[in-house]
């Protein structure tokens, strides 16, 4: 049988949109000799639809809109597509993660996912009823078996396996009802380093059952969410015989009676995060009807970063960087942010905060004296005046946002977001959070990867400025500043982190499998602590790791728990 994989970007809750997206896969996957199209989980309502599936209509008006497209555009061609439907379980009316199936306009049948993940981003158990019966279905003379997204992984690309030991195995079920292949669709989100643990999955299963799998999956962004795509083909050795592009929209058609094995591209992680940002970025700013953005440019390397990848997402013209010069910024941070804007092909305006900060100065002090309260920078280090330039520059990026009708970008990277080293209403306003989950080490690798690659990623010259690199960072809020003067080296400071965040180790687990000065960890896990009531106020941040800020990972603010 000739198989279209339809690797397609919808729109969360586009139910036109997407409608007319996948009307034109099955027509051009119908002149291009296909027999199936196979299309992603909750194509329909896009991936994840979230609380709108609890809202009046939804649910109805995503079937209305399977059922058109069913009963109008499948002649000649068979469809498999996810949606949400309703679903009534022991007398009770829920939702379920659905696939159906058309052919010549006639609908064949249905299948609800049967393992529903709640853990980390997931929340499906919260939304959905999970089906109970295998379904395989035959067309044109094969029985196939689906399945959807989860349904395959069984929490085994993410760690969560053992959620399902005791759940019957949906794979083991489709081969006992004689499916002779198995089509999963999927909407997994990216993390780097997942497509790796999908393909194996997928191969362990194709060589235990003797079957071909076909895996479809979403592409696109939807908030904090990236969807890479690669939906793969297996053939029952479990070799890869298929793979559509990653970060891309895709339509991949394969004959199952002619699997040959192929080589699978693997690209570099820093590309592939680069990639991941792109679509990230270009899809948050269309998705919410925005066209262009604004962001603070300091000549350091974060902000660097975030407006490179702008400019690549959405082309320089929609890009406006702003320099805003305070008392204790340095020549070469204003020189820098022009030299990164020319080298972009980007706008770049001055807006200098020394009056307004005089200004504020001149109305707070008194106040301050009047409560016996030290003046601004009348003792140094003076945090309150550190912060209050970074709220002048926040107020002033807000204040063009809402002259210009530009999003603002946030340049705060997931190391200093994790300690706090941030301030709220200052470099932490604005509409998405670019970088929050890659950490500065990560950040640096990646721009000398934009500046070596710079042809191939579709800049004309190394777009980041050498001195930007190689400076020590710095926030220069006060005299002579450094990052180094409140954290460990960056190595450090990183890996300390990652155990933290991600790996959920305590400060005495950290300091016994690494050695690291135990003063040092014990700080920074109280700052990565202390500081949750920040985070839970930030921008919406793209996920690139296992456990990002976000959703996926929800610690109480008003807590005392240490560890």
């Amino acid at each position: 049988m000739i198989i279209a994989l339809a690797q397609l970007n919808p729109t969360v809750g586009d139910l036109v949109g997407n409608s007319e997206k996948i009307i034109h896969e099955i027509n051009l996957a119908r002149l291009q000799g296909a027999e199936l199209v196979v299309f992603s989980e909750l194509t329909i309502s896009g991936y994840p639809p979230r609380d709108l599936v609890n809202v009046e209509d939804f649910v109805s008006r995503c079937a209305d809109a399977i059922k058109a497209i069913g009963e109008s555009h499948t002649k000649d061609i068979a469809v498999i597509i996810g949606t949400p439907l309703p679903a009534e379980t022991d007398g009770h009316n829920g939702i379920a993660n659905s696939l159906v199936v058309y052919q010549n306009n006639k609908f064949l049948g249905y299948y609800d996912k049967r393992l529903l993940p709640t853990y980390d981003v997931f929340d499906e158990d919260r939304y959905f009823t999970p089906g109970s019966q295998s379904t395989v279905i035959p067309i044109n003379g094969l029985n196939i078996g689906l399945a959807i997204c989860e349904d395959l992984w069984k929490g085994g690309d993410a760690g969560f396996s053992e959620r399902y030991n005791n759940e019957p195995d949906p794979v083991v079920d489709l081969i006992d009802n004689g499916a002779q292949i198995i089509i999963a669709p999927s909407a997994s989100p990216f993390v780097l380093g997942k497509n790796h643990k999908h393909l194996d999955i997928l191969s362990k299963h194709a060589k235990t059952h003797q079957v071909p799998i076909i895996s479809v999956n979403q592409i696109g962004a939807n908030d904090d969410l990236i969807f890479a795509g690669q939906s793969a083909v297996v053939d029952q050795q479990g070799c890869v015989c298929a793979q559509a592009k990653i970060f891309n929209t895709d339509l991949l058609l394969v004959n199952t009676e002619s699997l040959v094995p192929i080589q699978t591209k693997q690209l570099d992680d820093e590309q592939i995060i680069i990639e991941a940002l792109t679509l990230g970025i270009h899809d948050y700013v269309t998705k919410c009807g925005f066209t262009k953005v604004c962001l603070g440019l300091s000549g350091g390397i974060d902000s660097a970063i975030v407006a490179t990848l702008a400019a690549r997402a959405l082309d320089p013209e929609n890009v406006l960087g702003v320099s805003m010069p305070g008392k204790f910024s340095s020549d070469h941070s204003k020189t820098d942010a022009f030299d990164l804007a020319e080298n972009l092909g980007m706008d770049c305006i001055s807006m200098p905060i020394e009056s307004g900060f005089k200004g504020v100065c001149e109305s707070i002090n008194p106040a301050f004296q009047s409560i016996d309260q030290s003046t601004l920078g009348e003792t140094l280090p003076d945090v309150t005046q550190e912060n209050l330039q970074s709220r002048i520059r926040g107020t002033m990026m807000m204040a063009l946002s809402n002259r210009t009708g530009a999003l603002v970008l946030t340049t705060g990277n997931k190391s200093e977001i994790a300690v706090g080293y941030c301030t709220l209403y200052g470099d932490m306003n604005g509409g998405l959070a670019v970088i929050a989950d890659l950490p500065k080490t990560m950040v640096f690798q990646v721009c000398r990867y934009l500046n070596k690659h710079f042809s191939d990623l579709g800049f004309s010259k190394p777009p980041i400025p050498t001195n930007t690199i190689e400076k020590p960072p710095s926030a220069e809020l006060a005299p002579n500043q450094l990052d180094s003067d409140s954290l460990p080296d960056y190595d450090i400071l990183d890996q300390i982190i990652h155990r933290h965040i991600e790996g959920h180790q305590s400060a005495q687990r950290i300091i016994d499998d690494t050695g690291f000065d135990s003063q040092v960890v014990t700080r920074i896990c109280k700052l990565i602590d202390r500081n949750e009531y920040k985070r839970q106020q930030m921008a919406v941040g793209l996920k690139v790791t296992s456990k990002a800020f976000g959703p996926g990972r929800r610690m109480p603010i008003a807590q005392r728990w240490t560890r």
